[in-house]
């Protein structure tokens, strides 16, 4: 009996498999990766109401983080400078600036500047700065080289994964504590003997259970 299909119908069921295999790897990476904080958040740089430039200030004169985000050390939150920090220079420094003229009016009126919030976890989410500060998390580990950066942007993903690839192995990320505020800190030969001794010293287990960021 003559076929009625060629052979090559055969391979029919094999192509649609492999097809329909490709494409929801297709569709899983792709929401994998446009739909993760890599490709929504990190390079999230809002206008700011004042042109404040953390080269400028962190950069270029070398101002430490801690003096504008103070608390950082011992608080959860590292709070936004109130207008009196940036007057306790600008009073006398380019006091007439057209760029400071919002400035002026915050300090003559006492009401807030404004500010754009660029690191935002979730509400769920608890972070600790002073934790991380204290046992040697630079500033740069998650929120990138500032002081090269005219208009801070967010450089990390902040993601709950970034975060725990992170608490899983915490010894590439720690320097000595008088060292987290800067930018030019290097790792030498021996960071792994380093880190190996903080974290023993410290007792720095990071949590990687749920409750342990969400309370």
């Amino acid at each position: 009996m003559a076929q009625i299909f060629p052979r090559w119908v055969n391979s029919i069921p094999l192509v649609l498999a492999a097809v329909a295999l490709v494409g929801a790897a297709s569709v899983v990476g792709f929401f994998w990766y446009y739909g993760s904080p890599k490709y929504t958040d990190v390079g999230y740089r809002p206008t700011q109401p004042v042109p404040y430039s953390h080269k400028t200030h962190a950069g270029d004169l070398g101002i430490d983080c801690r003096y504008c985000h103070v608390g950082v050390e011992s608080q959860a939150v590292a709070s936004v400078p109130p207008t009196q920090t940036c007057m306790n220079c600008h009073t006398l420094v380019l006091p007439e600036s057209d760029s400071l003229t919002l400035v002026r009016q915050s300090w003559s009126t006492n009401e807030p500047i404004e500010w754009v919030r660029i690191h935002n976890l979730p509400d769920f989410v608890y972070f600790d700065h002073s934790i991380h500060i204290n046992r040697g998390v630079g500033c740069i580990t998650c929120h990138g080289n500032v002081a090269q950066m005219i208009e801070v942007q967010q450089d990390k993903p902040l993601s709950m994964s970034w975060c725990l690839d992170c608490h899983k192995n915490p010894g590439p990320e720690l320097r000595p504590t008088n060292q987290v505020t800067n930018m030019k800190w290097e790792k030498g030969e021996d960071h792994k003997t380093f880190s190996s001794r903080v974290i023993e010293e410290k007792s720095i287990n990071p949590p990687i259970e749920c409750s342990g960021c969400h309370r």
